[in-house]
């Protein structure tokens, strides 16, 4: 099969955009109704359901890192062709990449990601941060900040600027019918 830099018999809806230039900007088609997902309401299991198979945070991990074309994602993730394509599509379908024409002739596109797709770059750092520490025996890359540091990061309070301590967050259940122990009036134990 001949290598190329576009996802085979890929038929996602897509806005594209001249070399150089961004992408139109769709609104995220892709919203879910918590109330309609299995157990506990939840922007997490929401947000599971876009991206929490294993290739699509590697996906936006390539290209984040500037790998942006089909042929560099396949070779960097190690995603099955096929399982590929269809992941693409569905990041495209869910508002996380648009596709932009990089080559008129033969078309070629590759992959950009949203404005939701960027924000993703949070959680592909916990997630390296997580992983450095409790799935790998040495970190296998090292983050440089302003080129003199390795990068710490934390989470801080927009509204107080104060780093945010776990213990000093409490959450407020705004479903009907749920507390943060699970459904109103259902047993405790």
């Amino acid at each position: 099969m001949a290598s190329h830099d576009t996802a085979p018999h890929d038929t996602a809806r897509h806005h594209t955009a001249p070399h150089g230039t961004a992408p139109e900007r769709v609104a995220s088609p892709h919203r879910i109704d918590p109330t309609t997902l299995p157990g506990r309401p939840c922007s997490v299991a929401a947000a599971l359901d876009v991206v929490g198979d294993r290739w699509a945070l590697l996906i936006v991990r390539e290209i984040l890192l500037g790998n942006t074309r089909f042929s560099q994602i396949a070779r960097n993730t190690g995603a099955p062709r096929d399982r590929l394509s269809a992941r693409l599509r569905a990041l495209v379908d869910a508002g996380v990449l648009d596709r932009q024409v990089y080559q008129e002739s033969p078309r070629r596109e590759e992959y950009r990601l949203t404005e939701s797709g960027r924000e993703l770059s949070r959680v592909t750092q916990a997630l390296l941060d997580w992983g450095d520490r409790w799935a790998v025996t040495a970190p296998p890359v090292r983050l440089v900040h302003h080129h003199d540091h390795q990068l710490q990061t934390a989470t801080v309070c927009t509204v107080c600027a104060e780093v945010v301590d776990r213990a000093d967050v409490t959450r407020e259940s705004l479903t009907p019918g749920w507390d943060v122990s699970g459904p109103v009036g259902a047993s405790r134990s």
